[in-house]
């Protein structure tokens, strides 16, 4: 299980800054001003200077993929109800995006702006767990299905 963690997490890296840079193209395109805005105007003043929060922002976006891939192991827990895994997932994921969220100045920094992100992140992780439950079921419905054919 150890090494299941190790390894998602490395690849889950690549992942968390690929989706950082693509989420920096899409907030440009829908509020900037026709230019490229890599990090928030308030995170690249506390960094001193552009390059450096664009540095800390990617390194921060790939521990966040790590996290989030390597946190994916508790699915496979089967000794876990599904809402035990979920509460779990949802804790370790909201538990990395949350602070970094909060350090890159994604979100508003007073209490009613950390309320806000994390009302928007319960809503964006209810939608996909949702697909995700959907989508599984209709698999599993196959595969009776199939199952039930063959006897």
């Amino acid at each position: 299980m150890k090494k299941k963690v190790l390894l998602r997490g490395l690849f889950g890296i690549p992942t968390g800054i690929a989706i950082g840079y693509v989420i920096t193209v899409m907030m440009s395109a829908f509020w900037g001003d026709g230019s490229y805005y890599p990090c928030v105007p308030a995170f690249v003043d506390a960094m001193g200077s552009e390059i450096r929060a664009v540095v800390v922002q990617t390194v921060l976006c790939g521990l966040v993929g790590m996290v989030y891939a390597a946190g994916s192991v508790v699915w496979e827990v089967d000794r876990w109800s599904l809402a035990g895994q979920t509460a779990a997932y949802f804790l370790i994921t909201l538990g990395s995006v949350l602070p970094v969220a909060y350090a890159a100045y994604w979100m508003e920094r007073s209490v009613a702006g950390v309320l806000g992100y994390v009302a928007i992140f319960c809503a964006i992780f209810a939608g996909i767990w949702i697909f995700q439950y959907l989508g599984w079921r209709a698999k599993i419905n196959r595969i009776n299905k199939k199952i039930a054919l063959d006897k």
